[in-house]
C-alpha cells in the first residue's frame, strides 16, 4: 500500500504543475456569437454560497474597438435550476434582458470624458415556479466598461479610476438577497483549441501546447445565491451527510431570440415566440461529443427534452473519442492519446470498447441485485441494452449524475468484486434531466489555498480515497478533498478537458474496480495502463491568469493595450533599459508603482547562457518571456509568485536558439504592466 500511495500522490504532483468548453461549438451560432454560451461553472463558495457563473459571446480581443463587445440587446440570457428529482423541467430560472444606451453621440471613441457610448444596462428576473412567471430582483445595473486601455478608464480624459474599481462598483445586492455580477473578464477557460480539433492533436507531437484562449475576454454573468434558496421543500435546512440527494441540483444556461427580426435602414426590430438558439450544461458535449450534423438540433432542446430523446444517446454510449483510444479499432491514428487506453478485457471478461457489450452480459444474473444497474432500482436508465458499453460511466456522468449505490463506489473495501459495497464516495445523482452541471451542495469545498487543492477535481479524490491513509484506511463516508470538484459542479480552476478525456478513455470505471486489461488478480491495481491515464495532459493545465480570492472570481478582463492589445513589433533604442512599443497603444509609464525593473542582462553578447538580475518592488505574479525581432515567444523562463526585492534567473536554453537580437520581457500580470530588455546572441 505504501508503494501505491507513493506513486499515486507523484501523479496528482504532476497534476498541479504547470477546451472553453463552448466556443462557436455549432454551425448557427457561430453566426450569432452575442448569443453564444461559452461556459458554466457552478461551485460552493465559502459562508454556504453558491455561485453560478456562464459566460458568453466567444473570443473577444482586448483591441477589439471600435464597437467592443457585449452582450446583445435583444437576447434573454438564463441560468436555469433543477433542484427536485420528483418534478421534471426547472424550479428556479435566472433571466438577464438588457438594454444599450450612448451618453456621448457626438464622438466615435467608446468612452471619454466620463461618458460612455454603447453602455450596456440590465434588469434581473428570478422565478421559482420554472419559468412561468417571473418577478424583478435588480434593476438598472449597468455592466463593467470594456477594458479600453489607461487612458479610457485610469486617465482623467476617460473613467478616472482603475478596472478594479469599476467591477467592484459592477457588484450588486438583489432585494431577494443574490449577489449578482455583470459584466466583463478574462476568459476563465485554457484549452489548446488549435491542437485539439486538429485531429486530436493535444498535447501537440510537433512544438509546444498553447493557451489559444489566453488573452482572450468574455462577457460575464455571475450570481451567488445563498444555499438554502436553492434547497426544495423535501430538504432539511442542514444536509444530512456529505451524500445527501436532497442536496443535488442540476445547472444548465441558455439564450434565446425571437423568431422574427426585421432589418430596416439603420434598424433592426424583433417580434414572435422566443426560442431558443444557445444552451450549456457539462463543457465539452456539443464541441467533441456531438457531431456536426446533430450541433444545431442539440443546441435547440432542453436537458428535460433530452433525456426522453434517444437520437443522441448513442454518441455517449459509444463516443467517437473511444475510437482513438482503441488499438483494435483506430488507436494509432491519433498519436497524441497513445497514453489514453479504454478496458478491452477488464477482469478478464468485461469489453467496454465500441460496439461491445460492457457489463450487460450481467443483465439478469443475481449479482445485479440491489445495485444501481438492477431494473428493480433505475430500470433500465443504465443498461439499456446491448451493443452501449458506456452506458454505465460516460452517459450518467452526462445525463444523470452518479448514485451513491452499488457499483458507483470506491474500490477501496470491494476486495476484487466492483459489484461489491466499496467506499461511499459521492452522490450528485439527478435524473429527471439530460446535459447538465450536477452538483452535490452539502460536499464542503476544497480551499484554494490549500495543498491538497487539485484541479484534477474529482479524479484526484478518487485517487486519494483509492491510496491515501487517511482515507483508504476504511469505508466510512468521509469528505475527501476535490470532491467538489469537477464533474461535482465545476470550479474555474477544475482542468475538465483533460478530465473528461481520462473519462472515455475510462478511469471512472477504474475508480469502481474494473481495472485496465494489463492488471493481473492479487497484483497491484496501479497498472502502467492506469499509470499513463492518469498522467495523461493536454499540455495547457492552467489558466493564463489567476484567479480572484473573492466574488466574482474571475480575472479582470485583458486591456486593449496591455500585453495581449497586439504584437510586439519595434524598439525605439538599442539601450536595454528602454521601454519597448506595442503597435495601436501607449507604453506604460517605466515609474509604475506596481513595478520597478532594473533588469540586468549578462553577458551581453551572449553565446550559451545569460543571466538576469531584476529588481521588482512589489510582491505579485510575473512572467518572464524571451521573443525574437518579429515579437514571436520563444520560451518562457519563469512563471510564478516573486516577492518584493532582487531575484536572478538564468535562461538555460539560450544556446539553442539562433544568433540575433532578442528581448526579454518580465509582466506583472496583475497589473498588466511590463519591462523589456534588448540582448544579442552571438
Amino acid at each position: 500500500m505504501k508503494q501505491i500511495f507513493s506513486i499515486f500522490i507523484f501523479l496528482i504532483g504532476l497534476s498541479s504543475m504547470t477546451l472553453a468548453s463552448s466556443h462557436r461549438e455549432a454551425p448557427m451560432i457561430a453566426d450569432d456569437p452575442l448569443a453564444d454560451n461559452v461556459d458554466l461553472y457552478a461551485f460552493r463558495s465559502p459562508g454556504n454560497m453558491i455561485t453560478l457563473i456562464a459566460t458568453y459571446v466567444p473570443g473577444q480581443l482586448p483591441q477589439g474597438g471600435p464597437n467592443y463587445y457585449n452582450f446583445g440587446a435583444n437576447i434573454r440570457y438564463e441560468i436555469h435550476i433543477d433542484n427536485n428529482v420528483n418534478t421534471p423541467g426547472d424550479d428556479i430560472v435566472y433571466r438577464v434582458i438588457f438594454y444599450r444606451k450612448d451618453e456621448d453621440p457626438s464622438t466615435f471613441f467608446n468612452i471619454r470624458l466620463g461618458k460612455q457610448n454603447l453602455r450596456m444596462y440590465y434588469d434581473v428576473l428570478k422565478s421559482t415556479d420554472g419559468g412561468k412567471s417571473f418577478i424583478t430582483i435588480y434593476a438598472g445595473g449597468s455592466t463593467t466598461p470594456p477594458n479600453i486601455g489607461e487612458r479610457s478608464i485610469n486617465s482623467a480624459v476617460g473613467l478616472n479610476s482603475s478596472y478594479q474599481t469599476q467591477v467592484n462598483k459592477a457588484i450588486h445586492q438583489t432585494h431577494t438577497g443574490e449577489k449578482i455580477f455583470i459584466g466583463h473578464s478574462d476568459d476563465p477557460f485554457f484549452v489548446d483549441l488549435g491542437g485539439i480539433f486538429d485531429l486530436g492533436d493535444s498535447p501537440r507531437q510537433a512544438g509546444s501546447s498553447i493557451d489559444n484562449l489566453a488573452c482572450k475576454n468574455v462577457s460575464t454573468i455571475a450570481i451567488q445565491i445563498p444555499m438554502g434558496y436553492l434547497l426544495n421543500n423535501n430538504s432539511a435546512r442542514t444536509p444530512t451527510s456529505i451524500l445527501d440527494p436532497n442536496y443535488v441540483i442540476g445547472v444548465w444556461a441558455s439564450a434565446s431570440r425571437q423568431k422574427i427580426q426585421t432589418l430596416s435602414k439603420g434598424s433592426v426590430s424583433n417580434s414572435g415566440d422566443w426560442v431558443q438558439v444557445s444552451r450549456l450544461g457539462m463543457p465539452l458535449t456539443n464541441e467533441a461529443v456531438i457531431p456536426v450534423g446533430y450541433k444545431d438540433y442539440w443546441n435547440s432542446i432542453t436537458p428535460y427534452d433530452e433525456i426522453a430523446d434517444t437520437l443522441l444517446d448513442g454518441f455517449f454510449y459509444n463516443p467517437e473519442l473511444g475510437l482513438y483510444m482503441d488499438d483494435a479499432l483506430f488507436g494509432t491514428a491519433v498519436p497524441s492519446l497513445k497514453n489514453l487506453r479504454i478496458q478491452r478485457n477488464s477482469l478478464g471478461s468485461f469489453d467496454f470498447g465500441n460496439g461491445q457489450n460492457g457489463l450487460y452480459g450481467l443483465k439478469g444474473n443475481p449479482a445485479l441485485d440491489g445495485t444501481a444497474l438492477d431494473d428493480k432500482v433505475f430500470g433500465t436508465l443504465l443498461l439499456p441494452g446491448p451493443g452501449k458499453p458506456r452506458s454505465v460511466d460516460l452517459w450518467p456522468i452526462f445525463h444523470t449524475g452518479v448514485p451513491n449505490v452499488i457499483p458507483y463506489q470506491l474500490a477501496t473495501g470491494k476486495n476484487g468484486n466492483p459489484l461489491a459495497a466499496g467506499k461511499p464516495f459521492i452522490n450528485n445523482f439527478l435524473p429527471n434531466g439530460g446535459d447538465m452541471l450536477r452538483l452535490n451542495m452539502a460536499v464542503p469545498p476544497t480551499p484554494r489555498n490549500s495543498p491538497e487543492f487539485s484541479s484534477m477535481g474529482i479524479i484526484a479524490a478518487a485517487v486519494a480515497g483509492l491510496t491515501d491513509p487517511k482515507y483508504a484506511a476504511s469505508t466510512d463516508i468521509q469528505f475527501i478533498p476535490n470532491m467538489d470538484g469537477f464533474p461535482n459542479g465545476r470550479r474555474l480552476e477544475d482542468d475538465v478537458t483533460r478530465i473528461e478525456l481520462q473519462a472515455v478513455a475510462g478511469v471512472a470505471l477504474a475508480a469502481i474496480g474494473l481495472w485496465y486489461d494489463d492488471y493481473v488478480a492479487g497484483d497491484s491495481p496501479v497498472t502502467p495502463n492506469l499509470v499513463n491515464v492518469l498522467s495523461y495532459t493536454t499540455g495547457v493545465e492552467k489558466n493564463d491568469a489567476p484567479f480572484k480570492a473573492a466574488f466574482p472570481y474571475v480575472a479582470l478582463p485583458w486591456a486593449g493595450d496591455s500585453q495581449c492589445g497586439g504584437e510586439l513589433v519595434q524598439f525605439v533604442s538599442n539601450k536595454p533599459e528602454v521601454r519597448s512599443s506595442y503597435l495601436g497603444f501607449n507604453t506604460p509609464s517605466v515609474n509604475s508603482q506596481h513595478i520597478k525593473f532594473e533588469i540586468k542582462s549578462y553577458p551581453n553578447p551572449f553565446v550559451d547562457q545569460l543571466n538576469i538580475n531584476l529588481d521588482v518592488d512589489k510582491a505579485g505574479d510575473y512572467l518572464i518571456e524571451a521573443y525574437d525581432l518579429a515579437g514571436r515567444s520563444v520560451e518562457r523562463i519563469f512563471s510564478g509568485r516573486l516577492g518584493e526585492g532582487k531575484h536572478f534567473y538564468r535562461w538555460d536554453n539560450a544556446g539553442r536558439h539562433p544568433a540575433g537580437q532578442y528581448f526579454i520581457k518580465i509582466s506583472d500580470l496583475i497589473s498588466k504592466k511590463f519591462e523589456v530588455a534588448k540582448v544579442t546572441k552571438m
